[in-house]
């Protein structure tokens, strides 16, 4: 049986016209590239002495290290904060009192609307009218991250329990499960695993958001390794350049890794518990008997 669904399978001479196109694409991709190498290498930038300053260890530990440390610590303070943020507002979203839904509707939007940018930069010069002291700069980075990712991440979480089959809700509450219990304990975890690839890619803008903490000299890899350090070691820009391009190359491929290794254990653990749920026995109003045939598939 023909695996094709989207396309037809191709036939002689498209297999011959496809890999001619792979070949000239290819060939076109090297021939940038040797240019890009040709055109550094008439500039000097491959001469050893320019890169001479990174493979020494203090290079690493005075510039590169610290940026990475301050890099990690906004990203992963932004992460925690937009993933709680997405959920709370996702959910209120999701409400059946206007009073909530639409509040938090309007903060959704209004954050998703303004430039990140512009929301570090107000939130960095109003920072210390509402800060008695510290580092105003991690504070905006933080803070700029979390609301304009979280409220990113808000449309996710509504959109992923939308998105699970009508029929689930309604056999929980056929067999007498309140919102809330439905919400917590048929349509999330479905939901979680349908969100998964929306959240990391998520994440992994929120991972390089951290390099527009530049503009206000927040200490991360980009400001550490792309600014003061060709500065102290002139000419090693375009090195410089490269190597933390590697570096948050690394980091979110690491990233997606262990997103994608949650995902699978996620499914995995869900296919082994998979069965009927029960309604909860100090549940008031709950149907008495049943046959032991009712239930909600959680998978």
């Amino acid at each position: 049986m023909s695996t094709a669904v989207l396309f037809d399978t191709p036939g002689p001479r498209a297999r011959v016209r496809n890999h001619l196109l792979t070949v000239v694409s290819v060939v076109l991709v090297a021939a940038a590239l040797y240019g890009v190498y040709r055109g550094f290498d008439a500039k000097g930038q491959w001469e050893g002495k320019i890169w001479e300053p990174f493979l020494q260890a203090s290079t690493w530990q005075e510039f590169i290290i610290p940026g990475l440390i301050g890099t990690l610590k906004a990203a992963a303070a932004a992460a925690v904060l937009a993933m709680l943020f997405g959920a709370v507002f996702g959910l209120a979203r999701l409400s059946d009192h206007a009073w909530i839904r639409v509040p938090a509707g309007l903060v959704v939007e209004v954050f998703r609307a303004i430039p990140l940018l512009l929301l570090i930069f107000f939130i960095f010069y109003l920072a210390p009218n509402v800060m008695g002291g510290g580092d105003y700069a991690f504070f905006a980075v933080v803070l700029g991250l979390t609301l304009y990712n979280g409220s990113v991440l808000a449309e996710v979480v509504r959109a992923g329990v939308l998105s699970v089959a009508r029929g689930q809700s309604e056999a929980a509450y056929a067999i007498g499960m309140r919102k809330n219990q439905v919400m917590r304990m048929v349509l999330l975890p479905q939901a979680v695993t349908a969100m998964m690839p929306a959240i990391v890619s998520q994440l992994v803008v929120l991972l390089k958001d951290t390099a527009l903490g530049y503009i206000i000299a927040y200490v991360d890899l980009l400001n550490t390794g792309f600014k003061i350090l060709p500065a102290v070691f002139f000419g090693s820009l375009i090195p410089a350049a490269i190597v933390i391009g590697i570096i948050y190359v690394a980091l979110n491929m690491s990233l997606s890794y262990l997103a994608n290794l949650l995902e699978r254990r996620t499914r995995r653990s869900r296919k082994l518990t998979t069965g009927p749920v029960e309604p909860p026995s100090a549940m008031a109003g709950a149907p008495a008997g049943g046959g032991g045939g009712g239930g909600v598939i959680i998978d």
